[in-house]
């Protein structure tokens, strides 16, 4: 008589603690669900705010830029297709309008003194808002050798320490590089500061004169400083 009793005790134990582990296993599985998946397996990565503010780029400039392509890369067209590289630059200008101010106009650039007139797709301003000047399916001129592949990214100041050192303008910077990296599957070594251009195994120019032409902002120095805090935000999805 005792026997069966325990036999009884122990089997509605073994059923209530089956039907507990049961109702933890449900309730695990609805708080997974609900969770958000973790950075790392996010299908792609966030776009940082964007202000759009175009430069004109019509026909005509079209046109030039097309030409420009056929004379220094071989192939006659202005469109951006998949790009290999982001190249960094100091706009040595003081704030975002002088750089609108100084791209929009369609007139041989003060330097090289070709048509199109030189730009960049993007300028960072010191308070860290990131303005878009130029579709990215369209090319700008703004590194010899490279502008048939490359992104342009200006940076509000002179030297490279006023971008290093402004935390708002540079985490701004480096999130925008990594939305355009990821969105175009650009390696992080492909992501150069202007003085690095010549080094890159993309670059091509078919003007003996200007094989050699570069600029000195954002040195290698900077570039390594910045490329390390970049891996920081970790790889694409």
């Amino acid at each position: 008589m005792q026997f069966g009793l325990g036999a009884n005790y122990h089997g509605a134990v073994k059923f209530a603690l089956g039907a507990f582990f049961a109702a933890i296993a449900l309730l695990c599985g609805l708080l997974a669900a609900s969770d958000p998946a973790p950075a790392a397996l996010q299908t792609r990565v966030a776009r940082p705010a964007i202000t759009i503010w175009p430069i004109p780029f019509g026909p005509k400039r079209k046109r030039e830029m097309a030409e420009y392509s056929l004379r220094h890369y071989g192939h006659r067209t202005w469109r951006l297709r998949h790009p290999h590289v982001i190249v960094g630059h100091m706009a040595q200008a003081s704030s975002v309008a002088a750089v609108h101010n100084t791209f929009a106009p369609d007139v041989p650039d003060v330097e090289l003194h070709e048509l199109p007139n030189v730009c960049s797709h993007f300028v960072i301003c010191s308070s860290g808002r990131i303005f878009r000047l130029v579709n990215l399916r369209t090319r700008c001129r703004h590194t010899v050798g490279l502008n048939w592949t490359a992104i342009g990214i200006e940076h509000v100041g002179y030297a490279d320490s006023d971008a290093l050192n402004n935390r708002r303008e540079l985490h701004a910077s480096l999130h925008l590089t990594q939305w355009l990296r990821c969105k175009f599957h650009i390696h992080i070594h492909d992501v150069i500061g202007h003085a690095e251009s010549l080094s890159s195994p993309y670059h091509h120019e078919l003007v003996p004169s200007l094989r050699n032409q570069t600029h000195g902002d954002w040195k290698h120095a900077s570039m390594k400083i910045y490329r390390r805090k970049l891996r920081r935000l970790g790889a694409c999805p």
